[in-house]
C-alpha cells in the first residue's frame, strides 16, 4: 500500500524529509525531557534524603541532650553527693546506690558502673566488679579532660563481658560541696538506644544505606539491607574526615556510587550519615524512559501515515494550480483557484487570486486605510482630552480640601500635579533640567507626605538649569529605587541629595541615598548594564522583581545619547551614590 500511495518524486522527497526532521525532533526532545527529568527527579530526591538526615542529625542531639540531663541527674543525687565525701557509706546505703543507678530516666541502659574517688564500685547486684577491673578497661581513658561533660564513645566492651563493641555514656561525678577526687560513671547501652532516631523509618533502609559513626570513623550502627554497607561505611568516613564543624556538614555531595549527606553531633562527634546510591536516584528514570520510548513509537508511526496521506493531499492542488495557470487566456479575471491545504501552496493559489482582484483588493486596502486613520485620530484627540480632565479634576480636589481646611491633602494634590504635568510635558522626550528637577522634588514631596519622618532631600544644582537639557524622567526612577532598596529596613532619619556640577567630561548628576548599602553582586549587576547589548539588557534581571526602572533609564539613556553617556553605581560606609555623567554638547541647548 505504501508504494502504490508513493507514485511521484514530490511524495518521496516529502516523506523522507518529514521523517528525518521528525527523527531529530525527537532526538533532541528526548534528550531534553531525559536530562531535565533526570536533573530533577535526581535533586528532589536528593533534598528528599538531605532532610531526612537532618531529622536523624536533630534525633541524635535530642538524644545526647537526654543523656546528658540523666548524668546531672545522678551527679545531684543526694547519695551519689554523700559518696564522694571522705566518710565512708554505711553497707546498707552502698546498696540503695547500686540499686538508684538501675532506675534511672534512661531507656535501654544493659550494665552501669558508678566509681566513687574511694575506689568503692557500685554495680547491679549479679555483677562482682572490682576497682582494679574498671581500671584496666580503658573507660576512664576515654574521658579524657572532659571536666564536667557527658562523653559518648565506643568501644570494646571488656569489663561487663560482653563481646561485641558498644556505646558507653560516661562521665565525671564531682561533689558539689568539696574540693575531692571526682568519681567516674558509666552507662553501657543495648543497640536499641541509637535505633530510636531512626523510628523504623522503612524507606531509609531500604533505598539508602545509614548509619553511626564514632570520632574515630568506627560504625556504631547501621541501617541498611545492602551487603555492602560496611563498605559504604568507609568510604563514607573518607569524606566525612575531610570536614569541620557541627551539625550538616555534607548536604548531598556527589561521592563515587552516589550522594551523600551527613550531620555531626556537637557535643559526642559522633556523624549521622545517609547514602543514597545511584540506584535508588535514578529508580524512577526507567519508567520514564519506557513511557517516553513507547510515546515516541506512536509518534513515529502517526507520522509515516499522516505523511503518505497528505503528501498525496498536496500533489492533487499543486496540479490544479498548474492546470489554471496554463489555461489562462488573459480574458477571464473571475477564473479563480480554490485550495486549501494549510500549506505554502495555499500562498501560491492566493497570490494568483489577488492578480487578478488587484484593483478590488485595492479599493478595499485603501476603505480599511482610511478607518484606521479615523480611529487613530479619534484615539489622539482622546489622549489629549483625557490630561485635562485628569488635571481639572485634581483642580476641584483641590479646592475642596482647601475648602475644608486639609492641608496635607492639599499638599499631595498640589506635588501629584506637578509630577503629572512635568511627566506628560506634551509628549516630548527632552526637557531642561530646571522641569527634571521639579519633577523629582515633587515625587520626593509626595513620598515624604506618605512617609512622614521618613526622609528629607537635599537638591544641589551647580549648573544654569534652564539651558541644561536631559532625557525626562531619568532621575525619579533612581529615587525610587534609593526609597525602596535603600529604606527598606528605615524608618526615619533619611537623606536623598541630588548634586549637579558641571565636569571637563561633562554634566554630571549624583543621587546619594544614606540608606542600607546596595549588595555588591546588584552593584556589579546594574553597573554592567552599560555595557551590555541592546538585546541583552532586557534579560539582566529576568524575575522582573527589580531592576526594571534602571533598565527603563540605561535604555533610553543609550538611545539618546550612545556610549558617551556613563551611570555607574558606588557604595560607601555613609550610603550609596548614583552617578549619571551626560556629554556636554549633547546637554546644553
Amino acid at each position: 500500500m505504501i508504494r502504490k500511495m508513493i507514485t511521484k518524486g514530490i511524495q518521496t522527497k516529502y516523506l523522507l524529509h518529514t521523517l528525518a526532521l521528525l527523527g531529530v525532533a525527537l532526538l533532541l526532545s528526548g534528550a531534553g525531557v531525559w536530562t531535565y527529568v533526570r536533573k530533577e527527579l535526581t535533586e528532589s530526591i536528593t533534598n528528599k534524603y538531605v532532610f531526612m538526615n537532618e531529622k536523624l542529625g536533630i534525633a541524635l542531639d535530642e538524644l545526647y541532650r537526654k543523656s546528658d540531663n540523666v548524668m546531672a541527674d545522678c551527679i545531684l543525687y543526694e547519695e551519689v553527693q554523700k559518696s564522694l565525701q571522705v566518710r565512708e557509706l554505711e553497707d546498707v546505703e552502698k546498696h540503695a546506690l547500686s540499686k538508684y543507678f538501675a532506675y534511672v530516666d534512661l531507656e535501654y541502659v544493659e550494665e552501669y558502673c558508678y566509681v566513687d574517688n574511694k575506689q568503692n564500685v557500685y554495680h547491679h547486684s549479679y555483677s562482682n566488679l572490682t576497682y582494679e577491673e574498671v581500671k584496666n578497661s580503658g573507660l576512664e581513658a576515654e574521658l579524657g579532660d572532659a571536666y564536667s561533660r557527658t562523653v559518648w564513645f565506643w568501644k570494646e566492651d571488656t569489663l561487663f563481658g560482653g563481646t561485641e563493641p558498644a556505646l558507653f555514656v560516661g562521665r565525671y561525678v564531682r561533689s558539689m560541696n568539696y574540693a575531692h577526687s571526682p568519681g567516674m560513671l558509666f552507662f553501657k547501652m543495648r543497640t536499641p538506644f541509637l535505633d530510636q532516631i531512626i523510628k523504623g523509618d522503612q524507606e531509609v533502609t531500604s533505598q539508602a544505606v545509614t548509619g553511626i559513626l564514632d570520632a574515630d570513623g568506627r560504625a556504631c550502627t547501621l541501617w541498611t539491607r545492602r551487603e555492602d554497607g560496611e563498605a559504604i561505611g568507609k568510604m563514607v568516613w573518607q569524606e566525612i574526615k575531610k570536614t569541620g564543624g557541627s551539625r550538616m556538614i555534607l548536604e548531598g555531595k556527589r561521592v563515587k556510587g552516589g550522594v551523600l549527606c551527613a550531620y555531626r553531633q556537637k557535643e559526642s562527634q559522633m556523624t549521622v550519615f545517609t547514602f543514597v546510591p545511584d540506584s535508588t536516584l535514578t529508580g524512577g528514570l526507567t519508567q520514564v524512559l519506557q513511557v517516553m520510548g513507547i510515546i515516541y513509537l506512536l509518534v513515529l508511526a502517526a507520522a509515516v501515515v499522516l505523511s503518505l496521506y497528505f503528501s498525496k493531499r498536496f500533489t492533487r492542488p499543486i496540479q490544479e494550480i498548474s492546470d489554471a495557470m496554463t489555461g489562462f487566456d488573459g480574458q477571464d479575471f473571475t477564473r479563480t483557484v480554490h485550495v486549501q491545504t494549510n500549506t505554502e501552496l495555499d500562498k501560491i493559489g492566493d497570490s494568483y487570486n489577488e492578480m487578478l482582484g488587484k484593483i478590488q483588493t485595492l479599493l478595499e486596502e485603501i476603505k480599511d486605510q482610511e478607518k484606521e486613520l479615523r480611529i487613530s485620530e479619534m484615539n489622539t484627540l482622546m489622549s489629549q482630552i483625557n490630561p485635562h480632565f485628569l488635571y481639572n479634576t485634581l483642580d476641584t480636589i483641590y479646592m475642596l480640601a482647601r475648602m475644608n481646611g486639609e492641608e496635607t491633602t492639599m499638599r499631595m494634590i498640589e506635588a501629584l500635579s506637578r509630577y503629572l504635568r512635568l511627566s506628560l510635558s506634551k509628549g516630548e522626550n527632552l526637557v531642561t533640567l530646571e522641569a527634571e528637577l521639579e519633577n523629582v522634588r515633587s515625587y520626593m514631596e509626595i513620598h515624604q507626605i506618605r512617609n512622614e519622618n521618613l526622609f528629607h532631600y537635599e537638591i544641589d544644582c551647580q549648573v544654569d538649569p534652564e539651558k541644561v537639557w536631559v532625557v525626562k524622567l531619568i532621575l525619579q526612577p533612581l529615587v525610587e529605587n534609593a526609597l525602596k532598596h535603600g529604606f527598606a529596613d528605615r524608618f526615619e532619619g533619611g537623606l536623598i541629595r541630588i548634586r549637579v556640577t558641571e565636569e571637563a567630561e561633562g554634566i554630571l548628576i549624583c543621587v546619594f541615598n544614606n540608606g542600607s548599602a546596595m549588595p555588591e553582586a546588584v552593584m556589579e549587576k546594574l553597573n554592567g548594564l552599560m555595557k551590555l547589548p541592546f538585546g541583552e539588557i532586557k534579560k539582566a534581571f529576568p524575575e522582573k522583581k527589580r531592576g526594571y526602572g534602571m533598565i527603563n533609564v540605561v535604555t533610553r539613556l543609550r538611545l539618546k545619547y550612545g556610549e558617551e553617556v556613563k551611570m555607574w553605581y558606588e557604595t560607601q560606609e555613609t550610603g550609596t551614590n548614583c552617578y549619571v555623567l551626560l556629554p556636554k554638547e549633547s546637554a546644553e541647548s
